[in-house]
């Protein structure tokens, strides 16, 4: 199984955790988003979509992480990512493609380009823009925690929400977004930053993160 992925993309940040929460081994290929990689013609023709996650396995290209992360349940069923229940698989789904299509979709690398080049918008506007997005959609994600009581995790473990979670705080925090007001989502992205599997998949931890100190 090969992971085709950049170590700051937040989508290829959640099939990390999935596959380190499902025990699966793979080997990580990096494709520099930075360097526009994803859009030359040899990975293209593996995914039309240009984009990361790609998911080599069982002799097919897979595209697109949401999907991915179903596949993964179905292909890999132990250690699942939702929960037995159908109102708590609902629950999940309700609170995971909140984020997955109401804040990535709007704040995803290719169109904060865009606005800077061609629409000309600032630095600061682009910032001011991307944390407009995460309240819209952690703010309710955060009331609805809080109706649900939820404890370190939303249910008895960490699942496709944590999943599809954690990679979108990492980039709030990037974007010096305000947490604060946000103590069941701080809670439970403290108790999965203790867990191994969270930590393995974090951008600090990848092997083309330029950042990372190659000598330990």
């Amino acid at each position: 199984m090969q992971l085709h992925g950049f170590f700051r993309s937040s989508t290829t940040y959640r099939l990390r955790i999935a596959l380190n929460l499902k025990g699966l081994a793979y080997d990580y290929v990096p494709v520099n988003l930075a360097k526009s990689e994803q859009k030359d013609a040899a990975f293209t023709r593996r995914n039309p979509f240009a984009s990361v996650p790609l998911l080599e396995a069982d002799g097919r290209d897979r595209a697109q992480s949401m999907a991915l992360l179903e596949w993964l349940d179905e292909a890999y069923p132990d250690a699942p990512l939702l929960p037995p229940d159908i109102e708590d698989r609902y629950t999940v789904r309700e609170l995971a493609y909140a984020i997955a299509t109401e804040i990535h979709a709007p704040n995803n690398l290719q169109v904060l380009k865009y606005l800077k080049d061609p629409l000309g918008h600032s630095q600061d506007e682009v910032d001011v823009w991307y944390r407009h997005w995460l309240a819209r959609t952690l703010e309710p994600v955060e009331a609805r925690l809080a109706q649900l009581a939820s404890g370190d995790f939303l249910f008895a473990a960490p699942g496709l929400f944590e999943v599809v979670l954690l990679p979108q705080i990492y980039n709030a925090r990037r974007f010096e977004f305000d947490l604060a007001p946000m103590p069941h989502i701080e809670r439970i992205e403290a108790a999965c930053l203790a867990l191994p599997e969270f930590q393995r998949a974090h951008p600090d931890n990848q092997p083309d993160n330029p950042e990372k100190d190659h000598t330990s």
